[in-house]
Order: C-alpha cells, then structure tokens, then sequence
C-alpha cells in the first residue's frame, strides 16, 4: 500500500487536506492523525471492515477495545445508553480534552469497537486538526495510538511513519502531542465511577470535579492477562521500545546509586545500558547513553517526552534501560502506569 503523506498546520489548518483526508476515513480507509495526547489511527467506527483495518495494520489483539473520537457532543447520545448526571459534567467540564468515558453501548456500534463488551469508550479530542478531521468525515472515527501494537504510542509524525508507512492510507503530520500520554479512561457505567486508565487529567481534578472517584485494582498488576480489559492499555504488554526496560523505585539518591551499580555490572556482561534519568538527576550517571526525560519539579514535562525517549533508546541499541521512577501523583500516576507497562513490570525498589 502506498501511504500519503499530508502536512498541515494545526494553526492554518488547509481544509482541502482536511476534507480529503474526512473523505478516506468516511469511505473506509485508515487516517494516522495527531492529537493532544498522541497521534491516533483513525477508521469510520461504523464500518466494520474499515474497522478490521486497524487490528491489521497494528498487530493488535481483537480483544483489546477501541476509543471512539466524536466531535459534537450530540453524538454521545446517538452512541450510547443511561448517561449519568456525573458523566454529563465531566463532558462539561473536560470535554474537548484528554478523558475517555465508557457507557453502555447502543446497537449501532458495532461489536469490533468494543471486542464484544456491553460498553463503548468515547472521548472528544482538544487538537484542532483531529477534531475538524471528525467534522469533516461526518462519522464517529475509532482511534487507537497509530503505532505498531505494544511499542512505544506515538507522539509525532515521525513515529508513525517509522511504524505504519505503507500500511495506512494517509498519515497527517501535524506536530508534536503536548501531552505525550494517552487520555484517562473512566467507567461511566458505575458510582463512583473508576479509573480504568491513568492518563492526562489527573484523578486530583477528577476528585475534584466530583467528589468521588475509584480505581481499577487490575491497573498495576503484573496478570493483566487474566482478564477481560474494560479499556485499552489494561491488557498486555504496552508502549515498550526494543531493549529490555527495569524501573527503579526508591529515594532519589539511592535510586542513582542502584542505577550505577547496575551499569557498571550490564558492561562487564557486554550489555550496553542506557539510563532513563531527569533534568536533576542526568549528571549522576557514568553511562554513555543517558537522556533525560524531563523536569521532576514539572512531571508534564516527562509525561511529554517519556514515549519519546524511549523510542530514542531504540535508534542508540541499547539494551538495556534502568528507568528512573517518579512520583505517583497527579500526571506521575499515568507515567508510571506507562513506564511499568513498558518494563513488563520489571521494578526495582530500593530501601
């Protein structure tokens, strides 16, 4: 297959690009485009050979649900069934943005799109390019991260050209997602409703919103394998780059002693290590490969470049990363979730 590639600007947005591009995805075939959180690849949601598309070109498990993008609000009712008062507020307030809500699923919405579940996941994206994209094909558009399944998701065009070029149609280049993780996913079907994914809105605001929130127990746990994923991201192995990746957990400083213990032992294996580090932290390590992530005192910062570095790592041939862990808060929560996908679990705690 041969892929196009269109460039446009999220800031002057060329609507003869856009409407060529709505026109594909309206007539069955796969658009990679960018969003605030990462680039998606996009088919008609209703479609369901368009929809088998997707799984093809990914490598992805049919088990593993899909995130339906919308552009109007309107179309949750066409789309679902019993929205709650909680979940009509979140969608105020938090619509466009970086939260997926699951509902019960109406009869349109073919079973593909949910891997037979009784619920749906929707989500109304912030980027300009995604959402006039899904105004202009006049269908709902399914969405997974426009990467090959399991790798690092995709933050810029050039990911998904490295993973995808030549098994989609178009791939849009529109920059770079700013906030680097996927959208966190809710269970709009429960109260409290629960967490079934950590991702760019923080459980803080969503406490905040609403009072109460919970969260999935399955959501670090090494069995994913065990059970049926409510949401994507909950099942297997996820967002890993070619080398082996071990986190380690602890006090900063004990943690970059560990680390270093550990370099100098993956050499004198012939292993050649890299090291996932901060702003603060970088100039601790005696390691040739070492790139930092991000700013610990601004964990937006990591959460933007975290899939970024780990794809680098690949283009260095390391082997092995030892991955700094941060703070389970606010956005740290969803770069540990991802970091800990990324590593099989592999964890390291030093006391």
């Amino acid at each position: 297959m041969k892929t196009e590639i269109l460039k446009i600007n999220r800031d002057n947005i060329d609507i003869d690009k856009i409407k060529y591009a709505a026109k594909v995805l309206r007539e069955g075939g796969l658009v990679a485009f960018p969003t605030e959180t990462v680039y998606g690849l996009g088919a008609n949601a209703l479609n369901e050979k368009s929809l088998k598309k997707i799984f093809e070109a990914k490598g992805r498990p049919s088990d593993n649900p899909l995130i339906v993008h919308i552009a109007d609000k309107k179309d949750v009712y066409q789309l679902t069934l019993d929205i709650s008062e909680y979940a009509e507020k979140l969608m105020d307030m938090f619509w466009p943005g970086a939260l997926t809500l699951v509902f019960k699923k109406d009869s349109k919405v073919p079973d593909i799109v949910t891997a037979g579940l009784s619920t749906v996941a929707l989500r109304m994206p912030q980027h300009p390019i995604a959402l006039e994209l899904i105004r202009e094909a006049k269908v709902p558009v399914a969405a997974p991260s426009a990467n090959v399944s399991g790798r690092p998701s995709p933050t810029s065009s050039k990911h998904v050209i490295e993973d995808l070029n030549g098994k989609v149609d178009v791939i849009i280049e529109g920059g770079n997602a700013n906030i680097g993780v996927e959208s966190t996913v809710i269970d709009a079907t429960l109260w409290p409703p629960v967490v079934l994914r950590p991702g760019g809105i923080s459980i803080e605001q969503l406490k905040d919103a609403i009072g109460h929130i919970n969260v999935d127990p399955a959501l670090f746990k090494e069995d994913g394998d065990k059970f049926v994923p409510k949401s994507p991201g909950m099942k297997y192995k996820h967002y890993a780059p070619k080398a082996e990746v071990i986190v380690i957990e602890g006090e900063v400083l004990k943690v970059a002693g560990k680390i270093n213990t550990l370099i100098e032992e993956y050499k004198c294996k012939g292993i050649l290590p890299g090291v996932l580090s901060t702003k603060q932290t970088r100039s601790f390590y005696k390691c040739e490969h070492v790139v930092s992530v991000g700013d610990r005192l601004e964990p937006e910062t990591i959460a933007a470049n975290l899939f970024k570095a780990l794809r680098d790592f690949d283009d260095m041939g390391v082997q092995v990363i030892l991955a700094e862990a941060v703070e389970s808060t606010g956005i740290g929560l969803a770069i540990m979730n991802r970091m800990k996908k990324a590593a099989g679990y592999k964890t390291i705690y030093v006391s």
